[in-house]
């Protein structure tokens, strides 16, 4: 595979075993876990309920068992947006071809093991795409207001990075474009910032300096400020967690590092009474919490996604995003077989060929991107040269 095509098909895998592994135990605190699964969770398991068809608050998705999330379907949607399109997107793009996609096209949705779609899976926020464009007819530059701040936009916006890998700063102009059909306040900050990321972490040579640097450089408000605890409690770790006890000693600082920025609480699932409204100084949790997880692992895919998996709370979206990064980073070979495969089989998912698909759209706009930057540079020249000619009016 050339570069792009094997980091198109690392951010893709990585973020969808990310939500496949985090999916199984959303929700639950780190000791709930490790009750439920008899330790820390290192790979794909089952259910949380035997009986998740019946069981509440799980029924009546079959979480668990190698089954990709609302986070993976999205980012597949998206993906196929840049392919129909071949051209970077913005809200108009979410009017007239993602809704599109989410409420007249069925595909397999894993946790309800069947086909349907995609409007019928999706969290509510993510209904309000829908509900405001297809219904509502809004502005699409401006739908994304009054919905529920969450991580919602930032969970499928990993493919905005690649489309811009190298240049952090049109992935995050791109992303905030994008998603203000869906977000707004920090929840559309978010997905602005992790485009900027996996932007940064997709480019050649990329370190975890680079990414590091593109969250602080071009983060906002709360966002900026989670971001810069995150690294100033993290982003000199020598190294990375070797015993189960440090694993968990990493996740309480994780959680008391991010904390005071998240407005859900201290009880993930009685979230306090200001919850996932807008705010000039919160942040989503998960954007955070996944590069938190990154640093103190140094880039490591394996470790990331598993201290991400077991910090519970939203575990699918932090594993999805620290899953994206890393792959961003290392590459199509560190996401493992072991989890890629079943899951792939299990979600009837060709996980790859998603990867690949981004890759060649990707390619077509870079191209015209190039095309673009050099008629700009001509332009300027001949700007600038007006500027110091005599006699030119």
């Amino acid at each position: 595979m050339t570069w792009l095509e094997d980091r198109a098909v690392a951010v893709i895998t990585g973020s969808a075993v990310g939500d496949a592994l985090g999916g199984a135990v959303e929700g639950w605190t780190p000791e709930q876990i490790e009750e439920r699964h008899g330790g820390r969770v290192t790979g794909i398991v089952g259910p949380w309920y035997p009986n998740w068809r019946d069981a509440r608050p799980i029924a009546p998705y079959h979480k668990g068992d190698g089954h990709i999330t609302d986070d993976t379907l999205m980012t597949q949607a998206l993906v196929e947006v840049y392919a129909k399109r071949r051209d970077h997107l913005d809200a108009f793009a979410v009017a007239e071809d993602l809704v599109p996609l989410m409420i007249g096209e069925p595909r397999w949705v894993p946790e309800l093991e069947s086909a349907a779609l995609l409007l019928q899976r999706v969290f509510l926020a993510e209904k309000w795409i829908v509900a405001r464009l297809h219904y509502g007819h809004v502005d699409p530059r401006e739908a994304g207001v009054g919905n529920v701040v969450n991580c919602g936009a930032a969970m499928y916006i990993a493919p905005v990075g690649v489309v811009n890998a190298g240049d952090p700063r049109a992935a995050y102009a791109e992303a905030i474009d994008l998603t203000g059909a869906h977000q707004a306040s920090y929840g559309r900050e978010a997905a602005g910032v992790l485009a900027a990321m996996v932007a940064a972490a997709a480019a050649p040579g990329a370190t975890l300096d680079d990414v590091t640097a593109a969250a602080l450089d071009l983060a906002h408000d709360g966002t900026a400020e989670a971001l810069r605890a995150v690294v100033a409690a993290f982003g000199s770790t020598a190294a990375a967690p070797k015993t189960d006890d440090e694993e968990r000693a990493l996740a309480r600082r994780v959680r008391e590092v991010v904390a005071p920025f998240d407005s859900v609480g201290p009880e993930y699932r009685q979230m306090s009474m200001d919850a996932r409204r807008p705010s000039r100084t919160k942040s989503i949790e998960e954007l955070p919490a996944a590069l938190a997880f990154v640093l103190a692992h140094r880039g490591d895919f394996r470790g990331a996604v598993l201290a991400a998996v077991n910090y519970g709370r939203d575990a699918d979206s932090i594993a999805a995003m620290a899953g994206a990064i890393c792959a961003a980073l290392r590459g199509a070979d560190v996401v493992p077989a072991e989890w890629l495969d079943p899951i792939s089989e299990a979600s009837k998912m060709d996980i790859v060929a998603t990867g690949r698909v981004l890759a060649s759209a990707a390619a077509d706009i870079m191209r015209a991107d190039r095309e673009r930057a050099q008629a700009r540079v001509k332009a300027l020249d001949g700007t600038l040269s007006a500027l110091v000619s005599p006699g030119v009016r």
